[in-house]
C-alpha cells in the first residue's frame, strides 16, 4: 500500500509554484494560443474538436484521485472534513470533464496545448489526491472549523459564478457559429473575465479549506494562468468592439 512522503508532498508543491511563475512570464505579454487568440497560421489537423479536447484534458483530474482512493487499503473514509475536501476536488472535475465539454461550443483546440494541460491534470490531481487521501490530518470537528466553513462557502460561490458565467457565454452563439460577441449579464456587467474570476475564487476557497501547501500551490497556478487570460480577453474585447463598456475590469470588480 502507497504510504504518505511529506517531502514527496513539498517537493510537489514547490515545483507547482514554480510552473505557476513560469505561466505568468510566458502568457503576460502574449496571450496563450487557443480560443480567440489561437494562431491563425495552425493547421487544422494539429488541432481537435474543443468538445473532445476539454473531455480529454480534464478526465486525469478525476480519475486520478479516484484511482488513488480505489488503490488505498483500507479505504479512507474518516475522518468526514477530508472526505468532504476530496468530494469537493473531484465534484469540480466531474462537472468539468463529463458535463462542460458536451456545451461548449469553443474552437478546435491546438493539440500541443492539450497534451501539456493533459500533463497537468495528470500532476495536479496526483498531488491534491495523494495528500488528502495518504497524507491529511484532520480533526474530528474539522467541518465546523472557521477555514473549513469559510473556504467552502468561497469555493461553491466560485463554482456557481464560473458555472453560471460559461452559461451566459454559451448563450452568445447559435449552434455552428464561431464569432465573438460581447458578454452581458451576472459579473460579466462588471468584469470581463467572470469566468475567470469564478474559477480563481473557488480555488482559493477549496485552498482555505484544505488549509494545504497543495492546495494554495494550485490556487496560486490557477490565479497565474488565467488571470493573464483574462486580460488578454478584456484587452481583446476593447480593441475589437468600439461599443464595449468602459466601466469593466479585467478580472477583479472594481480594481483590475
Amino acid at each position: 500500500s502507497m504510504q504518505c512522503f511529506p517531502g514527496l508532498v513539498l517537493a510537489l508543491s514547490s515545483l507547482l509554484g514554480a510552473l505557476a511563475l513560469l505561466q505568468l512570464s510566458l502568457y503576460l505579454r502574449v496571450p496563450s494560443p487557443y480560443g480567440k487568440h489561437e494562431e491563425r497560421l495552425c493547421r487544422p489537423r494539429s488541432r481537435l474538436p474543443a468538445r473532445c479536447a476539454w473531455f480529454l484534458q480534464e478526465l486525469p483530474s478525476f480519475l486520478v484521485p479516484a484511482l488513488l482512493l480505489a488503490l488505498r487499503s483500507p479505504p479512507r473514509l474518516e475522518p468526514l472534513g477530508c472526505r468532504l475536501l476530496c468530494c469537493l476536488f473531484c465534484w469540480h472535475y466531474f462537472y468539468r470533464t463529463f458535463i462542460y465539454p458536451f456545451f461548449t461550443r469553443g474552437r478546435p483546440f491546438p493539440l500541443q496545448l492539450l497534451f501539456f494541460g493533459m500533463l497537468f491534470c495528470i500532476y495536479n490531481g496526483f498531488l491534491q489526491g495523494y495528500y488528502l487521501i495518504y497524507c491529511a490530518e484532520y480533526p474530528n470537528d474539522w467541518c465546523t472549523d472557521i477555514r473549513f466553513t469559510s473556504g467552502l462557502l468561497l469555493f461553491l460561490l466560485g463554482m456557481g459564478i464560473n458555472i453560471h458565467s460559461d452559461l451566459l457565454l454559451r448563450q452568445l452563439r447559435k449552434p455552428g457559429e464561431v464569432t465573438y460577441k460581447i458578454p452581458q449579464g451576472g459579473l460579466f456587467t462588471y468584469v470581463s473575465g467572470a469566468n475567470y474570476f469564478g474559477e480563481i475564487v473557488e480555488w482559493f476557497g477549496f485552498a482555505i479549506a484544505t488549509w494545504s501547501l497543495p492546495a494554495f500551490a494550485f490556487a496560486f497556478f490557477t490565479l497565474c494562468c488565467i488571470g493573464p487570460r483574462a486580460y488578454h480577453h478584456h484587452r481583446y474585447y476593447l480593441k475589437t468592439f468600439t461599443d464595449y463598456p468602459k466601466s469593466r475590469k479585467a478580472l477583479i470588480p472594481f480594481v483590475f
